[in-house]
């Protein structure tokens, strides 16, 4: 049973990620972005964080290197440079952590999410 759970919070977790991507992104582009696209933000972002995470444990540059590059997903998948995904990712954080904490007053997660860094 295990496994099944493990994909579960998996694939929950990847689409809180990406509906947080997703409204950020909707704020910052204004227009409206494609939902598949903040999946596979959501997805590379993961990826990329899990493998360069060991960089993470840099003192201050490590942390900042790694939300660099999540940001450059951000990038490569919409519209308006990096300060543009800068913003979306930060809009992105603010609604998984708002998403997140919704969630869990109800009992159907913990706070965390697949693709947001540091949530």
């Amino acid at each position: 049973m295990a496994p099944i759970d493990g994909l579960l919070v998996g694939i929950v977790s990847l689409l809180v990620g990406a509906l947080a991507i997703h409204v950020g992104a909707r704020l910052v582009v204004g227009d409206d972005p494609a939902f598949g696209d903040a999946v596979l933000a959501a997805a590379v972002g993961a990826l990329v964080y899990a493998l360069f995470g060991f960089v993470g444990g840099i003192p201050v540059v490590g942390p900042a290197l790694l939300l660099l590059l999540w940001i450059g997903v951000v990038n490569w998948r919409y519209p308006g440079g990096w300060l543009g995904a800068a913003g979306i990712g930060f809009a992105a954080w603010l609604a998984a952590i708002v998403l997140l904490w919704i969630l869990s007053r109800v009992n159907l997660v913990e706070i965390g999410a697949l693709g947001i860094p540091g949530v």
